[in-house]
């Protein structure tokens, strides 16, 4: 089941980069958690939905996975990342996704996100 988990994340990752929170969630179960460290805990479809919506002009991030990682009902996935912070392109950044699934959707997501000195 990991390999269909890491495609399932890299299904994720890709519709961040588009900016599709419909398919993101698509791939979660309606009492998902997603946790911030450092910022916010959401829990469920529509409440995330409502969080990544007040965003304001967030373009979507780009991605470089360095390594996935998983098991029977895990998967982590860091790398690199670029986005955008208040209004500047460009701002590099280290990410750690750790992905908890149940019946094959997302759970709960745990994101360590740490900005990198230019």
């Amino acid at each position: 089941m990991s390999t269909e988990h890491e495609k399932i994340v890299a299904e994720i990752n890709d519709a961040f980069t588009r900016n599709d929170m419909e398919a993101f969630l698509a791939h979660c179960h309606e009492d998902v958690t997603w946790t911030m460290v450092g910022d916010a805990t959401n829990k469920g479809k529509q409440t995330i939905l409502e969080w990544m919506s007040s965003v304001p002009d967030m373009q979507p991030p780009t991605f470089s996975v360095t390594e996935m990682i998983s098991n029977d009902d895990s998967v982590v996935c860091y790398g690199d990342m670029t986005m955008n912070d208040k209004g500047k392109e460009g701002d590099p950044y280290s990410y750690c996704d750790i992905y908890h699934f149940r019946d094959g959707k997302v759970a709960e997501l745990r994101s360590f996100v740490v900005k990198l000195k230019s």
